[in-house]
């Protein structure tokens, strides 16, 4: 299956008073990551769906298992691949991996398109859809 990755290093800001990753900026980076994948990997800037578009991803599900700390200073591998692709919402499986490639957390994350103005569900714009479809290689 294929995987975008981007290397990032544990920051101050990331970690809680004993120096390790608090849990909940775990979801930040994650977010952070997906951003990076809508503009690089799917070439669909995030920004315009959300601000000129209207179409907002919310997540409806997450699952998340903790393995191993993270300290501050550590240099690690954010992962993301595609784990399923609905109608309206899309399922990414998530992970942030150490130098030697051992899981320090993953997540599974349900987001769901949505109108911006009737905060309803709406189908995955065609346009991500595609480029969802060449990105995880599903034929339609």
């Amino acid at each position: 299956m294929k995987r975008f990755e981007r290397a990032r290093s544990i920051r101050f800001s990331d970690c809680d008073p004993a120096g390790i990753v608090f849990y909940p900026q775990y979801f930040v980076m994650f977010n952070g990551l997906v951003e990076d994948w809508f503009n690089d990997a799917l070439q669909v800037r995030y920004s315009d769906i959300v601000t000129t578009r209207r179409v907002g991803l919310p997540t409806v599900r997450l699952e998340a298992e903790f393995k191993a700390v993270s300290r501050l200073g550590d240099a690690v591998q954010l992962a993301l691949e595609v784990g399923r692709l609905g109608a309206h919402s899309l399922t990414l499986a998530l992970q942030c991996l150490g130098e030697h490639g051992d899981v320090r957390m993953r997540m599974r994350q349900t987001l769901v398109t949505t109108s911006l103005e009737t905060h309803k569900a709406i189908e995955v714009p065609p346009d991500v859809r595609d480029a969802v479809m060449r990105f995880a290689q599903i034929d339609s």
